[in-house]
């Protein structure tokens, strides 16, 4: 999924060619699911971020197994229900992926697959704990609460057919947030992995983001204030 236009980052990047260590993130993603299990992908971008689509259309040319669908932009529930039904998965469960994931990798990817499978259900919502957040020092929005434990949706979950995402991201900023699905979310796999903790979605995510990649392990001061940035 990456048809954000990414405001809160500032600029005029669109979020998905946001670069993290001189990569744009979206191509970290599309690196992560090559290295995995998964052999067919789905692009899905919007009218709101049209440059990711021409740098998607360029990628697919060197990927036989990657295609671009265009979905409307109407956010990131309405987004993915139009991009199942394009990719006609035959009711097969689907794995879908925020393009600000700019840690996971082909290890990370399988993890999820294999707890899907090992899930009752046909759907899975990766989460992370808000305490697992604030000990890396990333953002944390959208969070929900689950056995009166506070947990944050990660961005990348197994999506049942027919079902929607549920993973209560920003939907206006990302096309992946604070939008409820409807659908039965499944099961919730609970995980504290770096690689699926960070989202970015501020400056601050982008530094701890590089921080990370470079393999500091020590966590900058706390800084939150370009986290209060209001989207016009």
């Amino acid at each position: 999924m990456c048809g954000g236009r990414g405001t809160r980052l500032g600029g005029e990047t669109e979020k998905p060619l946001r670069e993290v260590a001189g990569r744009p993130m979206v191509d970290r993603v599309l690196d992560a699911l090559a290295e995995s299990r998964i052999d067919e992908g789905h692009a899905v971008v919007s009218p709101h971020a049209t440059r990711t689509r021409e740098h998607l259309a360029d990628r697919a040319s060197e990927l036989p197994s990657l295609s671009v669908v265009d979905a409307p932009g109407n956010g990131y529930v309405a987004d993915l229900q139009h991009a199942m039904e394009t990719a006609d998965a035959g009711g097969d469960p689907l794995l879908t992926v925020a393009a600000d994931l700019p840690l996971l990798d082909g290890a990370a990817v399988n993890a999820v697959l294999d707890a899907a499978r090992a899930a009752d259900g046909d759907s899975l919502t990766v989460c992370v704990p808000a305490s697992r957040k604030h000990e890396l020092g990333v953002s944390a929005d959208a969070t929900t609460e689950i056995d009166g434990r506070e947990i944050v949706p990660a961005g990348i979950n197994v999506v049942g057919g027919g079902a929607g995402d549920g993973n209560g991201r920003d939907a206006e900023d990302d096309g992946s947030a604070d939008d409820d699905s409807d659908g039965d979310a499944g099961a919730v796999h609970l995980t504290d992995d770096a690689r699926l903790a960070v989202n970015v979605n501020y400056p601050s995510d982008v530094r701890i983001a590089e921080r990370l990649l470079a393999g500091d392990p020590e966590e900058p001061p706390a800084d939150d204030s370009d986290r209060h940035h209001t989207d016009p």
